[in-house]
């Protein structure tokens, strides 16, 4: 189902009974971020918390709410994306792609392109929406970005981020427009910091307009259908576009309007839009210290200026965040979505390849687990080689490769094979390549080695003699009893 705006989301997340709602006062700094913490810990990632008075440090109170956390458990994200279970996207993409074998995953994607646009998800623009009931512009002064319960998350953060926004960027030739979620440092009430990694499609629109001397029109879109938020996560290739993937995603195209003060367009259910300009030319002003989903702080370092010309926002806004750190947080439920949704594109191109797995210990692209029907000698270190040519899939510092009846999703299991299936000299490949821009463990930013770990049984052909041992395991009639006899014990007490 298709959300008109982010309080249709939150209906929906009270009615169902996944929404905790905070009627105290809770400071933007600090304060809001530490509950999101904790909740999201709790088994199953808690409830989606709504802050109904946020204030800031001297306890003025903002006009709109906080949502936290509403992504933060597999059955909201069904709720975020209209279904029951985000499986049934993954079956959805499948069929989509299914009835032409793809050559490579270049033409997977470009099947699924294709798909997309029949299923009418393409963007359609209209005159005005509901996101612009209230236009705020730089000339006419007043607070900005102030007005804005943005969070302070950790005590060593440079200031407050905007977390969930939606950046909404164009390349200046082929006017393909690109949404990324990248962190939004507020540095002003008229001014911002854009955090957009080099290897970020966002940066390469930047680097055109610099070379060709022009200021960039920025929005950032905050709040309406979640799918529009998910859609900025997901690790989409060139060519797609993340707002055509939400309506896909809605069953119904997202709607645009143009925007105030810049020349690009924005969807019409947001709860806010901020737009602007990054001077090309211009150097980058200093951004963070942030404490991101790597669980510790990154450094100052020079991100592009975002000079904001204009503020629109529902009269009845929601703000919508989340909070980054150490693992298990509501982005590993965005995550494990991306991975449902998208593996059968990659399972097209990679017919071994059964299931994947980012685990929540790897803050995704740490460690990779995946099961595979391996036929011949070295399968999985192929694959292996595969996903690492596969988009996103190149920062993944450890891909660990395990038997078909392996489940990726139990870490413990996997581990179990890690440990017993490996011989580490023979089963170990090491390769260089790009590596996350956050993370800090590379010696070089941007650039670092990644490590194969063949975990399934060995064959002849891999250097392996001998016989390979046959697991323990009880007969199924042996299994059965011994569930009846300890339910009758449990029953007895």
């Amino acid at each position: 189902m298709a959300y008109d705006s982010l309080s249709s989301f939150v209906e929906r997340l009270d009615r169902e009974g996944e929404l905790l709602r905070i009627r105290e006062p809770a400071q933007v700094d600090l304060e809001i971020a530490a509950a999101a913490d904790v909740e999201s810990k709790t088994k199953g990632g808690g409830k989606a918390l709504l802050f109904e008075k946020p204030v800031d440090a001297a306890g003025v109170p903002y006009a709109f709410p906080v949502l936290i956390n509403g992504y933060g458990s597999a059955k909201r994200m069904g709720l975020a994306l209209g279904r029951e279970d985000v499986g049934e996207i993954g079956a959805e993409v499948e069929a989509l792609v299914r009835a032409k074998p793809p050559a490579g995953v270049a033409e997977a994607w470009k099947l699924l392109r294709q798909g997309l646009e029949l299923r009418h998800a393409r963007p359609v623009s209209v005159g005005r929406g509901a996101c612009q009931e209230v236009i705020h512009r730089v000339e006419d002064g007043g607070r900005g970005l102030a007005e804005i319960p943005v969070l302070k998350t950790w005590p060593k953060d440079g200031g407050p981020f905007l977390t969930l926004p939606q950046v909404i960027t164009e390349d200046p030739e082929t006017k393909e427009r690109n949404v990324g979620m990248y962190r939004i440092q507020v540095l002003g009430p008229w001014e911002a910091a854009l955090h957009w990694q080099l290897h970020k499609v966002g940066a390469r629109h930047g680097k055109k307009y610099r070379e060709m001397g022009k200021p960039m029109p920025v929005a950032v879109a905050l709040g309406g259908d979640p799918a529009n938020a998910f859609a900025a996560t997901a690790p989409l290739p060139d060519g797609i576009d993340e707002y055509m993937f939400a309506g896909f995603l809605r069953k119904k195209s997202v709607t645009f309007v143009p925007a105030v003060s810049q020349p690009i367009e924005v969807p019409a259910d947001a709860d806010f839009i901020l737009e602007g300009t990054v001077d090309p030319t211009g150097e980058g002003v200093d951004e963070g210290p942030f404490g991101d989903h790597t669980g510790f702080y990154t450094p100052v370092d020079k991100y592009p200026r975002f000079r904001v010309t204009a503020i629109t926002h529902r009269k009845k806004a929601i703000y919508p965040a989340t909070v980054v750190g150490k693992p298990p947080m509501e982005d590993f439920w965005l995550g494990s979505a991306s991975v449902r949704i998208l593996l059968p594109v990659l399972k097209m191109n990679f017919p071994e390849l059964v299931d994947l797995a980012l685990p929540a210990e790897g803050v995704f692209h740490n460690m990779v687990f995946v099961s595979l029907k391996k036929q011949y000698p070295y399968q999985a270190f192929k694959l292996m080689h595969g996903l690492w040519g596969a988009g996103q899939m190149m920062f993944s510092k450890i891909i660990v490769a395990v038997d078909a009846e392996v489940n990726v999703h139990d870490t413990s299991e996997v581990l179990f094979y890690l440990g017993a299936n490996i011989e580490p000299q023979r089963d170990m490949i090491f390769i260089q390549g790009p590596s996350d821009s956050l993370d800090h463990a590379t010696t070089l930013p941007h650039c670092g080695s990644h490590v194969g770990i063949d975990a399934t049984r060995k064959l002849k052909g891999e250097g392996y003699t001998r016989d390979w041992p046959e697991e323990c395991r009880t007969t199924p009639e042996a299994a059965a009893r011994a569930r009846e006899l300890l339910a009758v014990a449990r029953r007895m007490g």
